[in-house]
């Protein structure tokens, strides 16, 4: 009966199949951490796309500021004489 309860270790199980289970635990718990805050993770995920939406925005006032400037040197190119118009020279 001493034999029988010493192999059983807590709860019935034996000690060495609860240091696996243990330490099987802690090494998903290590590559859960991993996956969320690790340098491929998921925090760094949604950062990259919440910069891309901002740089698509930044991208569309970029582009909508550079046709009302093209718009004005197109207008300014029209009032310049052709003979005073030095980029024909």
């Amino acid at each position: 009966m001493q034999t029988l309860a010493k192999d059983e270790g807590i709860a019935g199980f034996s000690i060495k199949a609860l240091l696996l289970t243990a330490l099987g635990i802690l090494l998903f718990g290590i590559y859960v951490g991993i996956l969320i805050y690790g340098e491929n993770s998921l925090t760094v995920l949604n950062q990259l796309k919440h910069k891309k939406t901002q740089l698509k925005f930044e991208s569309q006032a970029l582009k909508s500021a550079n046709q009302n400037l093209q718009k004005t040197y197109f207008e300014f190119k029209q009032l310049i004489p052709k003979e005073l118009d030095y980029g024909a020279i």
